[in-house]
């Protein structure tokens, strides 16, 4: 292959590692499925890693795997401590081996962050994300332990694994010894740095001994920790170098533990935010590094190897959204990238409430084997109607397999409700699913019909019909509804209306949280890795344990209240992972909010509520309404009156909170049965 690639020359170099050659400089992040835990588990794994080979990733890293039961992330999650339990993982290795690419495995012990009543840490202090006490291991545990990651670093050799990554980062067991913050000891594991790096270095060492000179042995090393009482600059470059001493081949970057409380992986982040601290270290190791968090694109990847801030660039996610992302850039069809938008809402949010994580932009992700790709046995005429995510995702999925696809869209713009979501500050990526999206009804050669609305009698002509005309806002019914002060979130966020200085929103679900999040943003203003340290609180010159520093204060562009009539928590539906930046956003922005609220009137003075049982006017400028949405079902009942049969999907079908990954999810199925 000729590594000297026009436009990503860096990106196609091979990586010569002595022993061995990695094929190119991108690497897929170690993510947990749940397919680990599944039924028949290790053959679905197979096939979603043999599909991201195919695709020409250069090293595969899975998901982590615990080395014994104390380590386990919650009870009887994946482990390999045992040599019966080789053959299940030879599925894998197999699978991969025949296509080029290299995996390695990833050893995780979760220490106190582990979800069980077994779990241990250097020191018996609780995690507060975690109701489970660790028990502190003993001097004789701590030695058992590193002997543990060994063997199953030799049991991950006998399985084929071309190396391990050593989990040493996100406030996992190894990084638990070496911060201040969770290591308490006063014994040889514990104490001064020297004492407390001790363990991470013997488990390098440990490793290395056990499987020889010709294995790949990563670290990934906490470079951020983000943690008050979190390792110094100057320790993190001990550590580096201690670690390339004790045998490691590649360093990975780690940003952040699973307790801060600063976005790391979400869209919130601008992208390759983190690069900078990666690049601090190559100046001192010399062992090959990689960068990681937020990066989605070849453009991004190619920036941070060409600036010599890395040797090589993980993505996790994006593997998820799209298999083929490394080959698809060779061979110049970026454009074609199904890009990850850092929604987290199919991945991270699926694995927290024990689910199998997908993609909200790829829904065959991790369901390579129940819902693969098969080309129609006839191949038939397809009307969709409504150009939104539903519209799209089945008008792609039914062209894939082979069908003649005419697509409707009544306005002048595909999109749908994605155009209004790309408007919000932390959505902007979903202007790349747009992108995505509209190259490949190209690429399938579907017919688009935009300022559109068919007639029965044009559908009825065609073998099958799917109706995805989406939502549309629930009107206000209340004296003073249709007063001028009143807009609706549409007309607000695609720029149609302007809000005023003072604002009450009706809603505080998703869509309140967003129509709140534009009204604070400065349109202005583009994603700035700067700015968002500055509000974040990180210091980028590293003057303090973990790189903290105290947040920059916010002057919001706005006065805000955010009413609902429910009792329960704001924003309780949000997504399990993120939905914790958006408050904080909020919050940080002095954001007021109002619950249990009944809402009686509108008029020139403002919006007259009865809350806690006294009637009160917030003298506001602008209501904006965000108080659900209804399927628009006018086509649908046409269709109904004149007899001919179709499909619902998304929206259409059911407009109770319906959101972009149950749209996309639908389409595809209901694609896959045409």
């Amino acid at each position: 292959m000729n590594h000297k690639h026009p436009h990503y020359p860096h990106i196609f170099e091979p990586l010569d590692l002595g022993f061995t050659t990695l094929q190119n400089r991108i690497l897929m992040g170690s993510m947990h499925t749940g397919l680990e835990e599944e039924k028949d588990g290790y053959r679905k794994l197979a096939r979603y890693f043999r599909e991201r080979a195919e695709g020409e990733v250069g090293l595969i890293v899975t998901g982590g795997v615990a080395p014994n039961r104390a380590g386990w992330v919650f009870p009887f999650s994946s482990r390999l401590a045992r040599p019966s339990q080789v053959g299940k993982h030879r599925i894998i290795t197999d699978l991969v081996h025949e296509t080029g690419t290299k995996i390695c495995l990833q050893i995780l012990h979760s220490g106190r962050y582990g979800y069980h009543p077994f779990c241990v840490a250097p020191s018996a202090i609780r995690a507060p994300i975690n109701r489970f006490r660790p028990r502190a291991l003993s001097d004789r545990g701590v030695k058992s332990t590193i002997d543990d990651f060994a063997r199953c670093a030799e049991l991950a050799h006998l399985s084929g694994y071309d190396g391990v990554e050593i989990m040493g980062s996100e406030g996992y067991l190894i990084n638990q010894f070496v911060a201040e913050k969770t290591n308490r000891r006063d014994d040889q594991w514990g104490g001064p740095f020297s004492h407390r790096s001790r363990f991470a270095i013997e488990v390098v060492q440990a490793v290395r001994r056990r499987v020889g000179e010709n294995f790949i042995i990563i670290f990934r090393l906490s470079m951020l920790d983000l943690v008050k009482g979190g390792s110094t600059w100057e320790e993190v470059v001990m550590l580096a170098k201690e670690i390339e001493k004790a045998g490691a081949t590649i360093i990975n970057t780690g940003i952040g533990w699973h307790e801060a409380r600063i976005p790391t992986i979400a869209t919130v982040v601008p992208r390759a935010t983190f690069t900078w601290v990666t690049g601090l270290l190559k100046k001192e190791v010399n062992l090959p590094l990689v960068a990681t968090n937020r990066i989605n694109m070849p453009q991004e990847a190619e920036r941070c190897l060409a600036e010599g801030r890395s040797d090589m660039v993980s993505m996790a996610r994006p593997f998820l959204a799209d298999p083929h992302w490394v080959r698809k850039t060779r061979l110049g069809k970026d454009k074609e990238i199904n890009t990850c938008i850092g929604c987290n809402q199919a991945c991270l949010d699926h694995i927290f409430s024990r689910q199998t994580a997908s993609c909200l932009v790829n829904p065959r992700a991790c369901r390579e084997l129940e819902a693969p790709l098969v080309q129609a046995r006839k191949s038939k005429t397809v009307a969709v109607v409504g150009g939104g995510p539903a519209g799209l995702a089945c008008s792609c999925a039914a062209a894939e397999r082979g069908h003649r696809v005419t697509l409707f869209e009544k306005d002048d713009e595909l999109g749908g409700q994605f155009l209004l979501a790309a408007k919000i500050p932390g959505k902007e990526e979903f202007t790349e699913t747009l992108r995505y999206f509209t190259q490949m009804l190209d690429t399938l050669t579907v017919t688009v019909r935009l300022s559109t609305v068919p007639s029965v009698e044009t559908l009825a002509h065609f073998d099958e019909i799917v109706v995805a005309t989406g939502v549309r806002p629930r009107e206000l019914t209340l004296a003073g509804s249709d007063h001028e002060k009143v807009i609706y979130y549409h007309e607000l966020i695609s720029g149609q209306k302007e809000a005023g200085q003072k604002v009450a929103v009706i809603g505080s679900g998703g869509i309140g949280f967003d129509a709140a999040s534009y009204l604070l943003h400065d349109p202005a203003a583009t994603p700035d890795p700067d700015r968002f340290m500055a509000e974040w609180g990180i210091d980028r010159s590293y003057r303090s344990g973990g790189g903290l520093c105290r947040a920059a204060e916010l002057e919001p562009r706005r006065e805000i209240c955010l009413l609902q009539r429910k009792t329960s928590k704001p924003g309780s539906n949000l997504g399990k992972t993120t939905g914790w930046i958006h408050r904080s956003v909020l919050k940080k922005n002095r954001v007021k909010f109002l619950i249990g609220v009944r809402y009686l009137s509108i008029d020139e003075s403002g919006l007259t509520i009865e809350h806690e049982g006294e009637t009160k006017t917030l003298e506001v400028d602008t209501i904006v309404v965000c108080a659900g949405q209804e399927s628009q079902t006018e086509l649908a009942a046409d269709l109904d009156t004149s007899e001919v049969a179709y499909h619902l999907v998304g929206g259409a079908r059911k407009a109770v909170e319906v959101d972009a990954k149950r749209a996309i999810f639908e389409a595809v199925e209901l694609a896959d049965r045409l």
